[in-house]
Formats: structure tokens, sequence, C-alpha cells
């Protein structure tokens, strides 16, 4: 089963991810971003620093997804 989840940099959302964990969502966002394995620095399941970037995961407000206020 997959989850919503928003990823953030700097107190910001920077992209929505379907995935079945944190982890999974925020590795699929920064490998698209061009980043290696190798050049993430896991911080927990959830938050992960790359070049000096600090990404963060948190659930998506599904509601905001489907379109309602």
């Amino acid at each position: 089963m997959t989850s919503n989840y928003e990823v953030r940099s700097g107190g910001r959302a920077v992209a929505r991810k379907s995935a079945s964990t944190a982890h999974e969502a925020l590795f699929d966002y920064l490998r698209g971003l061009g980043c290696r394995d190798g050049e993430i620095v896991r911080m927990g399941s959830d938050a992960a620093a790359w070049r000096g970037a600090i990404y963060k995961v948190v659930p998506a407000d599904d509601e905001l997804l489907n379109g309602a206020a």
C-alpha cells in the first residue's frame, strides 16, 4: 500500500511523492535530482542530507492532494 508524502527542504515543500515508506519517497526524490545513493547522508527514517541541504519527509495532507479545501 502506498501513502502520499511531502518532501520539505528549509521549511518549504519541494515535492509530493507517493511511496510505500517515507524513506522510499525521499530517496526517489533525491535520485530524481541526480543524487547517487553514496552521496546521501541518512538522518533517520524520514530525513537525509545531500550537498549541505537537509530534506525531510512528512505525510501529505490528502485533502490538499484531492483539491478539497
